[in-house]
């Protein structure tokens, strides 16, 4: 479907997905605007179960999964034991004993060796079922009138980060009003047999309200204007949920001890090493993960992620900096290709929807 669609594909974590369908910045400001599918497969889903499922999730991530009511859920991390990030996820409870993990693509294999050696012992069971869920998702200010008439329950209560079995075009999914763009949306879990003809079935519905396919390039694009983190550039296992400004999903009021808990909270007391900011260029030249971020001539951080911004009509970088330049300096500039490109250093995210 989306080679019909004339989808540029690329490789993507072992995985060939669409990279954009023509315009990314038309594919940017149609979700900002009115509304974007994505195929969002490659995502891994982790089920955990078993009467100790929520105690063995607690001690696994930094979250208090057991707190969570059926039908909601949470942004959280699993950490090493040293405090780094192995990954960021959402968790959904599902029911009393059951769990969805949503993992990204590239560290699903590592998340479910940790959640199986992490529930050993304990009466819950932890299953790679990520070949079970093709992955959809609807995000913009039109997504909810696009999936009204096909879904066989009112959306308008469905709260955000909550999800709940429905029919959606006649077909069974899990619908959650989650997303990854700054944007209201839903993310909608499938068989994957059913997946051609619910994109076929959204699509149809998309007419008139300005639907269109949006592809890796504007997802990244969209996440970023909203300050959201991405493994490998913002999070690693060499940086803490503190470094990345995260350090609201690390729950020390739990009862019970979870892997990293010491070490995470040696870094929440102590000083930090660096600070996550957002950089907005002062010319055309994009700031690109890697590049180094001058103040005063000299280098004090490192760009994780950079791009041209359609929202705001420049380019825009996050950046981890000593933060000592973070508190200083608003004027900064960053190296690209040898040349000292002027940037302002803005509190994240760049974007906020109303």
């Amino acid at each position: 479907m989306h080679e019909q669609l004339g989808a540029s594909l690329t490789d993507f974590a072992g995985w060939l997905m669409p990279l954009r369908y023509g315009s990314e910045t038309a594919e940017h400001n149609a979700v900002r605007t009115a509304a974007g599918i994505f195929d969002l497969s490659h995502m891994g889903e982790l089920a955990v179960t078993g009467p100790a499922a929520p105690a063995a999730l607690d001690y696994a991530l930094t979250g208090a999964p057991s707190a969570l009511q059926p039908g909601r859920a949470r942004y959280t991390m699993i950490c090493t034991p040293d405090g780094g990030v192995l990954d960021d996820l959402i968790v959904y409870r599902l029911g009393a004993a059951e769990y969805l993990i949503v993992a990204n693509a590239a560290n699903t294999a590592a998340v479910a060796e940790a959640l199986t050696e992490r529930a050993a012992g304990r009466d819950a069971m932890v299953r790679d079922r990520t070949d079970g869920y093709a992955l959809i998702a609807v995000q913009g200010p039109r997504a909810a009138a696009i999936l009204a008439p096909l879904a066989s329950a009112e959306l308008d209560g469905l709260k955000y980060y909550a999800s709940y079995p429905a029919l959606l075009a006649g077909r069974q999914v899990l619908l959650a009003r989650t997303g990854y763009t700054g944007e209201d949306g839903f993310e909608i879990f499938a068989a994957p047999g059913d997946a051609a003809e619910l994109w076929t079935a959204i699509s149809d519905a998309g007419v008139g309200h300005g639907l269109l396919p949006a592809g890796l390039a504007a997802r990244d694009t969209l996440r970023l204007e909203a300050g959201m983190p991405l493994y490998g550039n913002e999070l690693s296992r060499d940086v803490s949920p503190f470094d990345a400004g995260l350090g609201r999903v690390v729950r020390f009021d739990k009862p019970d001890d979870f892997v990293g808990r010491a070490a995470l909270a040696v870094r929440a007391t102590a000083a930090p090493q660096r600070r996550l900011v957002g950089l907005v260029g002062e010319s055309r030249r994009v700031p690109r993960h890697g590049y180094d971020v001058l103040w005063n001539g000299t280098k004090c951080g490192t760009v994780t992620s950079g791009a041209p911004s359609p929202t705001l009509g420049a380019p825009i970088a996050m950046a981890y900096v000593r933060p000592d330049a973070a508190e200083a300096a608003t004027d900064m500039a960053v190296d690209v290709r040898g040349r000292a490109e002027p940037a302002r250093l803005v509190e994240l995210p760049f974007y906020r929807r109303a």
